[in-house]
This record gives structure tokens, sequence and C-alpha cells, in this order.
């Protein structure tokens, strides 16, 4: 498939597509700077998590899929940081997409034991107030300031999250 020359078109496209959707978004944001989104979520064991109550700690927004390679490869480097950095401060949040089935979501997060929260983004409202986000993973990483420092599609760079992450937590 990655060698028919229509696929190739069509990656290529799609990853135009989300840059350009990207530097629109930072461009129209305040002061040129994307600034996190005030979102309520609701974590699949029934909590509410207010991005807007987080601030003035850094937060890692992951959009994954229970079907997407990259994102469960990235799971327990995330689960890593969030032992590592969560004492001090720091939340992961993992949302799921819209077209994850519930009960796959909830499934994945229990045999992995995902210690951070996890979110159904039913209806696609989180994908939308990032800016559109349609392909898995997706890292938002917000500074303790609220604005969005990182933006990743794509497997992230978790030396590069983890040096930030110092940086802002020392002390």
């Amino acid at each position: 498939m990655s060698t028919n020359p229509i696929w190739r078109r069509a990656a290529a496209g799609l990853a135009v597509l989300a840059t350009t959707a990207t530097l629109v978004w930072l461009w129209l944001s305040p002061s040129g700077i994307a600034v996190a989104p005030a979102l309520r979520l609701a974590t699949i064991d029934g909590r509410n998590i207010d991005l807007a109550d987080l601030g003035g700690s850094p937060v890692l927004v992951d959009f994954w899929a229970t079907t997407c390679p990259g994102c469960v490869r990235e799971m327990p480097e995330l689960m890593g940081l969030h032992r590592e950095f969560a004492p001090r401060g720091f939340t992961v949040i993992g949302i799921a997409m819209d077209y994850d089935p519930p009960d796959q979501v909830r499934r994945m997060a229990a045999d992995r034991g995902i210690p951070y929260p996890v979110v159904l983004d039913t209806g696609g409202a989180a994908a939308r107030a990032f800016g559109g986000v349609m392909l898995t993973p997706t890292h938002f990483l917000v500074a303790p300031d609220g604005r969005i420092a990182m933006q990743v599609i794509g497997e992230i760079d978790f030396a590069a999250v983890r040096a930030r992450l110092r940086d802002w937590l020392r002390g």
C-alpha cells in the first residue's frame, strides 16, 4: 500500500493539511502564541478534569486510539512520565478519539494499567478545541502558563519532553 503513488500523495496531502491547520491556528491565537483551550473533560472513571484548573502546572495532552500502533508503543513512556513527574504537579491526559469504541478504550486502559486520566472524546469536542486533531498520536505539551509549548503529530521525543519538564518543575 505504501508504494502506491496514490497513497503516498494522500499521505502527503494529509500532512500538508495538518501542518497548514496548525499554522493557521497558531496565527489566529492571541499574540501568535497558542493557548490551550479551556475544556472540561470527563474521564472513563467518572471524574471531571477542567484544563483551566490545571493552570500553573504542565500538562501533556495525548490524543490516541486503541488501533494506533504508535499510540500503543508510546504508552509505557507516557506512564513513565506520569510516574516520574506527577508528584511534582505534572499531568498526562490521554484523550481517546471519538471513533474509538468506549468499551475498547476502557478495556485497554485497564489491561495496560494506565495510571493517568483517560478521556473519551465523544462527539469530538476536545479534538476540535485543539485545532481539529485528526491523526494519532497527536500531543500538546502545555506549559505552566497555559501556552502550548510543543505540538507533535506522530510519536513524540520523550527526551525533549523530559528536558522541558525538568526546567519547569525545578525546585
